[in-house]
């Protein structure tokens, strides 16, 4: 999705999330965020939203222990 990258980075970094999102080859999009639980659900909406013309049609949630390895959130390529 063109823009999509963009979207979550800059959402995620208004949140004071860190991580990285990423596209994969099988043309999904990855993103591991960091942060307080109640930012993390913010991002997790505007997953769902995502920017206009994006075509949102799943967001899988995986719930881990933070690792602390990220000092920004980034776009990763």
């Amino acid at each position: 999705m063109v823009g999509y990258r963009a979207f979550v980075s800059r959402n995620a970094s208004a949140l004071d999330l860190t991580g990285y999102v990423q596209n994969l080859d099988d043309g999904t999009v990855e993103v591991v965020a960091e942060g307080e639980k109640e930012n993390l659900e913010k991002l997790i909406s505007f997953l769902w939203k995502g920017p206009r013309m994006a075509r949102v049609e799943d967001v899988k949630v995986e719930w881990k222990d933070a690792t602390g390895n990220y000092s920004w959130f980034f776009i990763k390529d």
